[in-house]
Parts: C-alpha cells; structure tokens; sequence
C-alpha cells in the first residue's frame, strides 16, 4: 500500500511538473515572431547526447553536462557555411546581453573546422566572446540529429533540450530577446 501511494504521488508530480511545462512553452510560443517562429519548441523535454567535444585549441574535452545549472544557446555551425557567418555575431551580442551565471551561448564547429580556421572566421567577423569549441568527426552533431548548419538548440539548466531552431536566424531580433528574458525570468 506504502509503495502505491509513492507511486501516487511521483506519478502526480510528475504529471504537475510536465503541466507547468507545457504552460512556460505556450508562453514562450507567443513571443516567437519574424525568424523566431522557425524555433520548435518540444511538448516534453528532451535529453541530449553525453558525447564529448573539443575544447579551444586542444585543450581538452567536455561535455554538455558540464553547462547544467544554466540555460544554453547551443549552436552547431562551420567555417564554409555563409549563414553562419550572418549569424555568429548575432550570437556574441546574445552572449554579451545575457551571459553569466544562468545563461550561455555555446557554439560548436562541427565537421572539418581546424583550429586556426575558427580563429581566423572570429577575427574576421569580430567575435571575441564565443567559445571556439569543436566537433571534428561530428559525432555530437550526429547523436543530436543536426543534418543541416546551422542548427541552433535551447537547452535548459537540467540539461534537456526544450527547443530547436533549423537555418539561421536574426538573434538580435526583440523576438529572440524576449524568449531568453522569459527563459530567464521563469528560471528566476
């Protein structure tokens, strides 16, 4: 009988917990106006892949679980790919605005990108502030079905993915703004 109820009431949580999901969703829908509306935003959340990526330069590998505790703009993108390009600096002024203990843009080069590439694509467009991660053999991009660039991926501080934006996109827009705030304000 103990373990019944238990069940009872996890199964209720649970239920509660995906409600009040779907309910922060329908409010984030609204806001997605202009490029916005290409951002699917998922009934349930959604894991993403424990596979490791490069760090800058070869220092090292991580994984996205090293990000939990915050939201993440994760964005899957490559030196050849020209929306990219108009993208990229879009994304450092996301970063710039909302950056720090609760929020990050994280962009990985996916395919082959070498190093001095990457380096030489920020200095040309003026990227500063963006991470310089990669993922030479794509395996991350693979496991997280990313079959076009770029691809840009909402995570949330779980570790989850809870939206997914295919092409670029102007994330400068007071569209795009507005979803981060909510993201943020919600989170708060």
């Amino acid at each position: 009988m103990r373990l019944f109820r238990s069940l009872t009431l996890y199964m209720a949580l649970l239920l509660g917990a995906n409600a009040a999901f779907a309910a922060d969703l329908s409010e984030l829908g609204a806001l997605r106006e202009g490029d916005m509306k290409k951002l699917a935003l998922h009934a349930e959340p959604k894991p993403v892949s424990e596979l490791p990526f490069q760090l800058a330069d070869g220092a090292g590998t991580a994984t996205l679980a090293d990000f939990r505790g915050k939201y993440l703009l994760l964005n899957f993108w490559a030196t050849w790919c020209a929306p990219c390009r108009k993208e990229m600096p879009m994304l450092a002024a996301l970063q710039e605005e909302f950056g720090g203990d609760r929020f990050q843009v994280v962009t990985i080069a996916t395919g082959r990108n070498s190093p001095a590439g990457i380096r030489k694509f920020f200095d040309e467009i003026g990227v500063t502030d963006l991470p310089r991660y990669q993922d030479p053999k794509q395996a991350l991009a693979r496991d997280m079905a990313v079959l076009g660039l770029p691809v840009t991926v909402i995570v949330d501080p779980e570790g989850r993915e809870i939206g997914r934006l295919m092409g670029d996109a102007d994330w400068s827009s007071d569209s795009a703004k507005a979803i981060i705030s909510a993201l943020l304000l919600d989170d708060a």
